[in-house]
């Protein structure tokens, strides 16, 4: 693979009606340019379906020609497009510093769970690092579903999350749920 130095890399977000393909079609157009989708992340979000990647292409290479290239399928499949240049260094994979922590939160669906429960952890310099959230149960009794993974800073523990946490249990009438989660090394 040619250097970091030598590529050009975009943040590219595809967006639209779920549908078998979807992945194929992008993923297609990006080897067919010689584009390496260096990380990335897909998700069904009610019927919709979103796509994030980081891409690398050798230089030259512009977002006028990557949006060109990519329109078409975007077309094709119903999908909105939007491409972002990365400067040097935004490319590179930050590891999470400090210990990592899942966080669930499952209560009776209400308008504010995500603000609330995600301001009270940035205060306290909490990076989310990823966050799902899904509506689960009947019409009737409608239960939400948050799971989150974040990194705590240096000197704050689970229980001090859980400290931080408990009074919007207490006012949101949710269950929330601390634990460390283990890093698997590969």
């Amino acid at each position: 693979m040619t250097p970091s130095n030598e590529r050009s890399y975009y943040a590219v977000s595809v967006v639209g009606p779920d549908r078998p393909g979807i992945v194929a079609g992008i993923s297609e157009s990006l080897y067919r340019l010689g584009c390496n989708i260096a990380d990335s992340s897909c998700a069904m979000l009610a019927s919709e379906f979103a796509m994030i990647l980081i891409i690398s292409h050798p230089k030259p290479f512009t977002k006028t020609q990557l949006a060109e290239e990519l329109k078409p399928a975007c077309d094709r499949l119903g999908m909105t497009l939007s491409i972002r240049h990365l400067q040097s260094g935004e490319e590179q994979r930050r590891e999470p510093l400090g210990e990592i922590c899942q966080i669930t939160v499952y209560g009776a669906d209400q308008p504010g769970i995500v603000y609330r429960v995600t301001s009270a952890l940035a205060a306290r310099q909490i990076n989310i690092l990823d966050l799902n959230t899904k509506l689960v149960g009947s019409d009737e009794q409608p239960v939400y579903v948050m799971l989150l993974e974040a990194t705590l800073p240096g000197g704050v523990v689970p229980e001090d999350v859980e400290q931080l946490l408990a009074s919007l249990r207490a006012e949101l009438q949710v269950e929330i749920g601390i634990r460390i989660v283990t890093p698997v090394e590969l």
